[in-house]
């Protein structure tokens, strides 16, 4: 009998999961993750402006076990590569192969004062607060601020200050919006020309936009930018800095600062019948940019590592390999979404679009959800 070890209940980790099923009942997966649940990220976004809540798009990972995916929750507290083993919550686990998807860290005291006064939307027990802070502010001023880059889901922040400020209209508020981030344009895969449409969204909204804006520490209401800039803040709505999560580090999967490297294609580590996918990553593109933290991608990596990981333990050579091809959504308000099309992997330099908005887009996200959750845990 062979074991499979999927570590996070991720995009990732449940994408390969699933797919490995299908080295029947004779063989186990095991699927180790922190969290009892999976939930479709973008639910956050949805609760924060008054939206459907995150517990509609939330399923419980145990569920899994009806599927013949053995569903382990626990801390990961050490990760042997070489060995193929993990420790969780005091419990051995080794296996014949191992997919590592756990995903990224966010880590708040890496800005000073970070943590004591703004409001980490990325992080679901943070988000009731926040809606609740947006939803009391009457008059006043909203900053949604990216702490560090690279981090997840990158139109999100983008995507929360445009709804939040419709909702904010709407209410009837007279409330000041602004989006800043570290980097040079609002969403550097895109392009040039893809920023200044995605900006302009935020100009038509009256969202003040800040580029190159790093940030140095945060105080009650002010935030202060490297270089001598500040932003005052009624409700800070973050990203923090994220990084590799620490274990793998330890493990020797990743440098300090750094992220975990696999080939492009294969998403296979240095160490033997060790595979990582998903935001735990750092795959560079043909420009050096890297690859983004999208759920979409880390779920077509998870489909090409268990094909891989099948194909092995079948005693055929894998073929499998990853195009880097995907999408995601940017919902900007008014019923409508734009749609982040993209061919990552591409030579010389990635293809990717940013289509017009529209109400098709909205439907098409929300019908992603509905068949994923089905897909994977059935009908709610």
């Amino acid at each position: 009998m062979a074991r499979v070890l999927v570590l996070g209940g991720g995009f990732g980790g449940v994408s390969a999961a699933q797919q490995l099923r299908l080295l029947g009942p004779e063989h186990e997966v095991v699927l180790v993750a922190r969290s009892s649940h999976f939930m479709m990220g973008f639910r956050k976004n949805s609760e924060l402006v008054g939206g459907e809540p995150m517990e509609s798009g939330r399923r419980p990972l145990a569920a899994l076990e009806e599927r013949g995916i053995r569903f382990v929750q626990g801390t990961i507290e050490r990760f042997d590569p070489a060995a193929r083993a993990v420790e969780v919550e005091g419990q051995t686990l080794q296996g014949d192969a191992v997919v590592v998807a756990l995903g990224a860290e966010v880590v708040a005291d890496a800005v000073p004062g970070l943590a004591e006064h703004a409001l980490n939307f990325y992080d679901p027990a943070v988000v009731p607060e926040a809606a609740e802070a947006l939803r009391s502010l009457r008059e006043g001023r909203v900053a949604v601020g990216i702490f560090g880059a690279p981090y997840t889901c990158p139109p999100a922040p983008y995507e929360a200050a445009l709804l939040a400020s419709e909702a904010s209209e709407e209410r009837g508020d007279r409330v000041e919006f602004a989006a800043f981030t570290p980097q040079p344009m609002s969403l550097p895969i895109l392009g040039r020309t893809g920023c200044e449409v995605v900006e302009g969204r935020l100009g038509l909204r009256g969202i003040r936009f800040m580029p190159n804006a790093k940030a140095e520490s945060v105080e009650d209401g002010l935030v202060r930018f490297e270089g001598g800039g500040e932003e005052p803040f009624d409700v800070l709505l973050a990203v923090p800095p994220h990084r590799c999560p620490r274990v793998l580090v330890d493990a020797g999967l990743a440098e300090p600062g750094g992220w975990v490297r696999v080939d492009a294609r294969t998403l296979e580590t240095p160490f033997d019948g060790v595979s990582a996918i998903g935001d735990c990553t750092a795959i560079p593109l043909a420009t050096g940019m890297p690859l983004p933290k999208a759920g979409v991608l880390a779920e077509g990596e998870g489909r090409v590592v268990a094909e891989r990981i099948l194909a092995r333990l079948n005693g055929i050579q894998p073929e499998a390999t990853f195009d880097g091809e995907g999408a995601c959504y940017l919902e900007v308000g008014g019923g409508q979404a734009m749609m982040v099309r993209g061919r990552f992997l591409a030579e010389p330099a990635p293809d990717v679009t940013l289509t017009e908005a529209s109400p098709r887009y909205l439907q098409d996200k929300a019908d992603y959800e509905r068949q994923r959750l089905e897909e994977w845990f059935g009908p709610a």
